[in-house]
């Protein structure tokens, strides 16, 4: 696997940290070449360090607040400069927070959709583009479990992860005649800084242990896809059945989400 991407591209949003920064350095592995987005440069620059030091490629920063759409443009018109072409798009970015919806500011709220969702259709929107000239490429979204199974206190988390997991399905129908590919992933909670903002109590991580990820595991999964047919990726396997389970019997799911789920 060591040489498996080299001459590849790879462009990964939020990866200054979590899930990004671990399939940045596990593309940065198998000889990619990467290009790291997201707000903070100094993080982004040690990770481009150490992409640079696993590859021996050239690794791109593009400091960028995916919420803001001039910034978003910007750094496509950079990226377009220095290189050629996009083999693999990965869009990490994105934040929650873990509310009752009817107390939940509004701003907050707009916040979210516009980083989770409006921010990453935009950019989705001129990568796709580009892939569509090649007749070559992925897209990677990262939608969430929350998209599938309602828990209370992520109302509007919830919806913006569902709004990408049925928006990456409609783009999948429509770049397949182009040769471009579309993959969903959808994890459960991950040790990661996502919950220093969306839990601050601690109390929902404490209660969902048994399902917690390792971004690092992760990230060997999704890449280990790149370039495959495959529609989604759901994890750990345990919630992935659940999704399923909840799809055949809703009313039974609200009672066990009410009861088990519902931990925050």
């Amino acid at each position: 696997m060591k040489d498996s991407l080299r001459n590849k591209v790879v462009v990964i949003t939020g990866a200054s940290s979590g899930i990004g920064r671990s399939i940045a350095l596990e593309s940065a592995g198998r000889g990619a070449t990467v290009i790291l987005i997201a707000r903070r440069k100094e993080r982004l620059d040690e990770i481009a360090a150490e992409a640079k030091e696993l590859s021996g490629a050239k690794a791109y920063v593009f400091p960028t607040d995916m919420g803001k759409p001039e910034d978003i443009e910007k750094t496509f018109d950079e990226i377009t400069k220095q290189v050629k072409h996009i083999d693999f798009l990965v869009n990490c970015a994105g934040f929650g927070k873990f509310e009752e919806f009817v107390e939940q500011k509004m701003q907050d709220i707009i916040n979210m959709f516009q980083v989770n969702v409006l921010g990453l259709m935009y950019f989705t929107r001129l990568i796709g583009r580009v892939m569509m000239e090649q007749k070559t490429g992925q897209i990677v979204n990262f939608g969430s479990i929350a998209g599938k199974v309602p828990t209370t206190k992520s109302a509007a988390y919830s919806a913006s992860k569902a709004a990408v997991i049925q928006f990456s399905n409609v783009l999948r129908l429509e770049l397949k005649p182009f040769g471009v590919k579309v993959m969903t992933v959808n994890p459960g909670p991950v040790y990661t800084n996502f919950f220093n903002v969306a839990d601050k109590t601690g109390n929902y991580v404490k209660n969902v242990q048994e399902f917690m990820l390792d971004p690092d595991d992760v990230a060997w999964q999704v890449v280990h896809f790149f370039g495959s047919d495959k529609r989604e990726l759901n994890l750990p396997l345990s919630l992935a059945v659940l999704a399923k389970l909840y799809n055949l019997f809703p009313t039974i799911g609200d009672k066990l989400s009410l009861e088990f789920a519902s931990r925050k």
